[in-house]
């Protein structure tokens, strides 16, 4: 008999579930600051998304790109930290998980902006391998 992870995939690892950063999120919601509050919780991806998206609705895509790539390695190394060997699942479904994958979504539209296709590409794949929905349930797809 063949396992199953909870994910779906055959024989694949579990999907990875980042613990979330409760301070943050709660400041966020409670519409603080997201500089104060990148701030005060810089390895917190979901501060850096809220920067990042800002950014690109206000039409600074450099600056976008920045801080969504500020968000996307925070994000990594929380991953990392978290048992994930750079694949498998991360469910957009998972709260904490989408402040990466926002920061990932924001870095491929910033990088299709200034033409940077190949990182455009990547950000892609990354989504599609991190959960075949998020693509879309950001707006890329």
């Amino acid at each position: 008999m063949v396992a199953m992870t909870s994910f779906g995939d055959l024989l694949g690892p579990q999907p990875t579930l980042l613990p979330g950063d409760e301070d943050a999120e709660s400041e966020l919601l409670n519409h603080a600051d997201p500089k104060q509050v990148a701030a005060e919780h810089p390895t917190a991806s979901i501060a850096w998304a809220y920067l990042a998206e800002a950014a690109l609705d206000g039409g600074e895509t450099i600056t976008a790109y920045a801080f969504a790539r500020t968000g996307y390695h925070r994000g990594l190394d929380q991953l990392r930290r978290n048992g994930w060997k750079g694949f498998g699942p991360v469910p957009y479904s998972h709260e904490p998980n989408r402040g990466f994958l926002r920061c990932v979504a924001v870095l491929a539209k910033a990088a299709q902006q200034i033409g940077e296709s190949d990182e455009h590409a990547r950000c892609l794949d990354l989504l599609e391998d991190c959960d075949p929905r998020a693509a879309e349930a950001l707006g890329l797809g």
